[in-house]
């Protein structure tokens, strides 16, 4: 599958800032399954300071704010092409062990509610496990927006029973970690049937299972990754895997408006 996609973030100030420093993560690797071709990232209102390849292998471009500047448009955009794998990516390789994912965070430290959940998975192999962990979390927390934030834990999310595609990661990261199973937090682009425009990213996560490698789970949607996925950026939470973060001296107000476009550049070629 060609997929056509065009990820817009803006940020509007209601005052110059002193200084701020943005982390861009949004460019798609090439990876098994997705081959990346004509992608461009644009930025308007900051001023390019390096890119580089971080622990993780996700590309990063480091962009700088400062002055009477109180607009940062960011565009990144291009195509990818997909094949279905069945959420199966393959042996591990980078800088990090193996062993870095069974490490806690902040955000997916198993609480009491992480290992209650994990009393009720079975299966007869790793893989089954996880597949009954991702139906778990499907069925335990609802998708409801706004019910959290990005600084929302796996315990919080399975405390309300609701939360986002981010929350869903969290908890089977949590888990997987819990059973003893590597685990990674994943961000990217899903391809939507009903609608092309999105108001974000997508999130899901990815364990690392004997004799497979990696392979993907999305709880959210209770799917291992087809070919309408595209991956962005891994790492332990969604903080090394966030497309834009950074930091700012100076509090002044400010909006943030994204819009994320994602269609099937076949099917749009056959319509026209």
């Amino acid at each position: 599958m060609k997929l056509k996609i065009s990820h817009i973030t803006e940020y509007r100030y209601d005052e110059p800032s002193a200084f701020s420093l943005q982390r861009l993560r949004l460019t798609p690797p090439v990876f098994p399954g997705q081959t990346v071709g004509n992608w461009s990232l644009h930025v308007e209102g900051a001023k390019p300071e390096v890119e580089y390849d971080d622990q993780f292998g996700n590309h990063v471009n480091l962009v700088s704010l400062e002055g009477e500047q109180q607009v940062t448009h960011i565009v990144a955009e291009g195509e990818v092409e997909t094949t279905d794998l069945n959420g199966v990516i393959g042996p591990h390789t980078g800088f990090c062990p193996l062993w870095l994912f069974l490490r806690d965070t902040p955000k997916t430290k198993p609480g009491k509610l992480v290992k209650e959940l994990i009393k009720g998975i079975s299966g007869d192999s790793e893989l089954a496990r996880m597949h009954d962990l991702m139906a778990a979390i499907h069925e335990t927390v609802t998708y409801l927006p706004g019910t959290s934030d990005v600084e929302t834990t796996a315990e919080q999310a399975l405390e309300r029973k609701s939360g986002v595609c981010q929350d869903h990661a969290h908890i089977f990261v949590a888990a997987a970690r819990a059973l003893n199973i590597p685990a990674r937090y994943i961000s990217g682009y899903l391809m939507m049937e009903e609608k092309v425009e999105q108001a974000a990213t997508h999130a899901w996560a990815e364990a690392h299972i004997p004799g497979l490698g990696w392979v993907g789970f999305d709880p959210a949607n209770k799917i291992c990754p087809d070919e309408r996925y595209v991956r962005l950026a891994s790492g332990l939470s969604y903080k090394d895997a966030a497309p834009v973060s950074g930091m700012r001296i100076g509090t002044p107000g400010e909006k943030l408006e994204v819009i994320v476009k994602v269609a099937d550049q076949g099917q749009s070629q056959s319509q026209s």
